[in-house]
């Protein structure tokens, strides 16, 4: 394990040099990875696994879109593909991959197949921080860790295929068989982390939870939508307004952020845009921060845990959501980003 200074703090990490997929897949040889659900991180991870030559099935319903899909993917029926509770008895590491509200519904089904020496591995730390409210306790006996990609498994698979790695954090909440830690640094490896860092089950899910409610989505669509309205309400087309507040940002700026920092950013834009980002970025701190601190307050108390658990598990929650995302898409803001889209040079079609 490597220690690295971030900033002025020392932390342990894993890098793929020191822990090389050829020493994952020893580790894992004799293992049988059951990935249960085929939702958001199922499919990313299940297929880098597979890809890196780990012994890896899927557990999903028989006839669901999930199922589908899993098949379209490659996974053969009775083969690598079965119903959640065969693929949970087979497994000797059972990715718990559903939703945090579809892990509680399960859990019972879950347990009673965790035998001595198994491991449970989860990609979120929702289920066990919160156990008083998701009743998700593991027995004794088995290893419990978790490897949490920092985005999308969508993403973890686009930048598994571009021969990259897409950052993630490990911890341990058990370790029953003395090989935890070899256990979810290989899987970590497997499906195709970048580097690992080290954190616990709660850090993970307050960070996750302020994360997702704040600069990740919540906040950058709040952001978002303040400026393109002030654009607008001042006589601003939609397309400006689009391309001042969200195409220039995504397109141009965050990848220069991406590649050396946020200083660097600067640097490679105009000394009059140089001058305003610095005079205005700490009075949106200022403003936002009493936000953030409200937000973090709700996490670590489990208001937002408890809320996601109420809402997430109603027998009207997809549609509920579907509205709710339909408000986001058909707002002139996303409508207009649409159009701007289809303009891009890649997606313009080919003249013969």
């Amino acid at each position: 394990m490597a220690k690295l200074i971030f900033g002025t703090t020392e932390e342990n990490v894993v890098t793929r040099e020191e822990f090389p997929l050829s020493k994952a897949q020893d580790i894992l040889k004799n293992e049988v990875v059951a990935v249960i659900g085929y939702g958001v991180q199922g499919p990313g991870q299940a297929l880098n696994q597979k890809d890196n030559g780990i012994n890896v099935i899927v557990g999903q319903r028989k006839n669901s879109k999930s199922w589908d899909k899993a098949v379209s993917d490659g996974f053969v029926p009775g083969v690598s593909l079965f119903e959640i509770e065969e693929a949970l008895e087979k497994g000797t590491v059972i990715c718990y991959l559903l939703s945090d509200a579809a892990q509680i519904a399960l859990w019972p089904t879950v347990k009673k197949h965790l035998t001595p020496g198994k491991a449970l591995y989860f990609s979120h730390g929702f289920g066990i921080t919160f156990k008083e409210q998701t009743g998700i306790i593991p027995p004794a006996d088995v290893d419990v860790f978790l490897v949490a990609p920092k985005g999308s498994g969508t993403s973890l698979r686009r930048m598994f295929l571009q021969g990259r790695g897409l950052n993630s954090s490990y911890a341990i909440f058990q370790d029953a068989t003395g090989r935890a830690f070899e256990r979810v640094i290989a899987l970590g490896i497997a499906v195709g982390s970048g580097y690992l860092f080290e954190t616990d089950f709660k850090k993970e899910v307050y960070s996750d939870l302020t994360g997702e409610r704040g600069t990740l989505m919540g906040c950058i669509q709040g952001i978002f939508a303040a400026q393109y309205e002030v654009l607008r309400a001042n006589g601003h087309s939609p397309s400006e307004s689009f391309n001042e507040t969200v195409e220039e940002l995504t397109q141009s700026l965050m990848p220069l952020v991406a590649e050396n920092g946020m200083d660097w950013m600067y640097a490679n834009c105009s000394t009059t845009a140089q001058r305003g980002a610095l005079d205005w970025w700490k009075p949106f701190r200022d403003a936002t921060k009493p936000v953030f601190e409200k937000l973090y307050e709700s996490v670590a108390t489990g208001k937002e845990s408890q809320r996601s658990i109420d809402l997430n598990s109603k027998v009207d929650y997809r549609e509920k959501l579907d509205a709710e995302l339909a408000e986001l898409r058909d707002s002139e803001l996303w409508q207009a980003g649409k159009t701007v889209r289809s303009l891009r040079p890649e997606n313009q079609a080919v003249e013969a």
